[in-house]
């Protein structure tokens, strides 16, 4: 009879190991990220950098009217300016979006909005009543080109 001989002893188990790459890119990652938070908060370029210069500014009010128009009118003087009909979606709904904060808040909608144009391009439509804002150009170029004509508009004869 042959005989086999077995092994004196088993081969060695290596212990499952966390692989090393993924810790050293979690510690670049978390570097990178505690660095770029000091380098914001040292050079103060942060998010509430101050606004830009105001180019202009006009006082505008709203109203619904029974065509299903809106009337824009001039806050100051009080005369129409136009009374934008059609469906004009991103137009009632950023308006839909202020007047919704002023009806919770109990604030009638006869004080004015304030439409701002700034020199970095921005422009926001501003409740000075109760602190809200849209900034417009956020929402594209063609949407906010909608709200560009009330800042020179004149006021119809009447």
């Amino acid at each position: 009879m042959t005989s086999t001989a077995l092994p004196d002893a088993a081969p060695a188990i290596k212990p499952d190991s966390f692989p090393r790459w993924v810790l050293w890119c979690v510690a670049s990652l978390l570097t990178f990220t505690i660095g770029a938070v000091a380098l914001v908060r040292i050079t103060g370029n942060g998010p509430d950098q101050l606004a830009a210069t105001t180019i202009t500014e006009r006082l505008l009010r709203f109203e619904d009217r029974a065509d299903g128009g809106v009337a824009v009118i001039d806050g100051e003087t009080g005369r129409l300016l136009t009374t934008v009909t059609g469906e004009q979606g991103f137009f009632r709904g950023a308006l839909r979006a202020l007047a919704r904060d002023r009806t919770a808040r109990k604030i009638g909608s006869q004080q004015p909005f304030k439409l701002i144009s700034r020199t970095d391009g921005r422009l926001t439509l501003f409740d000075p009543v109760s602190g809200q804002r849209v900034d417009l150009e956020s929402f594209g170029p063609t949407n906010a080109a909608v709200f560009v004509p009330f800042l020179t508009m004149q006021p119809r004869a009447q």
